[in-house]
């Protein structure tokens, strides 16, 4: 048996912890406290963990970023617009 299940937990953690500041994000429109330039860095980040994820053929690298990346992207377009 491999270690692949514990990139499934910790790809379900790590996505899954950011769904809270997503979800605000998203009802509240505030981005006031969110840095720019740490979510353009962490957004394109996520996009090189996921080549890197279908690279491998990693599915839990693969869906985690994928899920993430969207709601990182949201968030980083919600900043540009409402500031």
């Amino acid at each position: 048996m491999t270690l692949e299940w514990m990139g499934y937990v910790a790809a379900t953690c790590t996505t899954l912890s950011f769904v809270p500041q997503a979800v605000r994000t998203l009802r509240t429109r505030d981005t006031s406290g969110i840095s720019l330039w740490m979510y353009v860095v962490f957004t394109f980040g996520i996009a090189c963990w996921f080549g890197y994820g279908l690279f491998l053929r990693s599915w839990p690298m693969i869906a985690s970023n994928a899920v993430t990346f969207v709601l990182a992207a949201t968030i980083l377009r919600m900043k540009l617009r409402y500031g």
